[in-house]
C-alpha cells in the first residue's frame, strides 16, 4: 500500500513538474510568436450540418498559467457554415475596448501555444435551442466592459455565468478557472469569501 502510494504521488510530481515546465518554456518566449493555429477538435463547419457547442479551457499566457486557464465558448447552429467564439478578453478594456469579444480567433484554436481541452460538446438535435439561449446569456453578462484579474470579472467568471444560465451545458470549469466564483448577481465570489470590489470602468 505504502509502496503503491509513493509510486501515485511520484507519477503526480513528474505530471505536475511536466506541465509546469511547459508553461515556463512558453512565458519565456515572445507570446505572439506561439501557436495559435486550429487544435483540429472542432468538426468541420461545412461537413458538420448539426448544431455544435463547444467550451473549452486553456492555460493563460505567462507564468500564470501554472495556475490560471482562459476559457471561450464556440456555438455553430445547424447548417451555419461557420462558428461563433464567445470570450472576454482583458487587452484594452482600460483603453475603452470591450471586454467581450466575438470571433477573435476561431473555436478551437490553441491559446498562445497551449492547446486547449475541450470541456463541452454539444451535437445534434436539442442543440440549436441551447445555442439561443448561449447567445442570450452573452448579451445578458452584467460586464461586458469591465475586466479584473481577481476577483473578477474575468474570461472565466463570463464563461461561468453562460454556464450557470444554462444549465443544458452541464458546464463543470475546472479549479483553475479563477474568477469563475465570481458571482454576478451579487458581486462578490459564489464561495461569500471574495472581497467585492467596484468592476473597473
Amino acid at each position: 500500500m505504502r509502496r503503491t502510494l509513493s509510486l501515485v504521488l511520484l507519477v503526480a510530481m513528474v505530471v505536475v513538474a511536466a506541465a509546469g515546465c511547459a508553461v515556463l518554456r512558453r512565458a519565456g518566449t515572445n507570446f505572439w510568436e506561439l501557436e495559435r493555429g486550429p487544435s483540429g477538435q472542432a468538426p468541420d463547419p461545412v461537413m458538420t450540418p448539426e448544431p455544435v457547442v463547444q467550451v473549452y479551457a486553456a492555460r493563460t499566457v505567462g507564468v500564470r498559467g501554472l495556475f490560471a486557464v482562459h476559457t471561450w465558448i464556440a456555438v455553430k447552429p445547424r447548417d451555419a457554415m461557420s462558428y461563433t467564439r464567445y470570450e472576454v478578453i482583458g487587452w484594452g478594456v482600460d483603453r475603452g475596448a470591450p471586454a467581450v469579444r466575438v470571433n477573435r480567433a476561431g473555436p478551437d484554436n490553441y491559446w498562445f501555444g497551449d492547446r486547449p481541452e475541450r470541456l463541452v460538446d454539444l451535437r445534434g438535435d436539442g442543440v440549436d435551442a441551447i445555442i439561443a439561449r448561449v447567445e442570450s446569456a452573452v448579451a445578458s453578462y452584467p460586464y461586458p466592459s469591465a475586466y479584473r484579474i481577481w476577483p473578477g470579472p474575468n474570461s472565466n467568471t463570463f464563461t461561468a455565468w453562460v454556464g450557470r444560465s444554462v444549465p443544458e451545458l452541464k458546464l463543470t470549469l475546472p479549479p483553475t478557472a479563477i474568477g469563475k466564483d465570481y458571482r454576478c448577481d451579487v458581486g462578490t465570489t459564489a464561495s461569500g469569501r471574495g472581497l467585492y470590489q467596484p468592476p473597473a470602468e
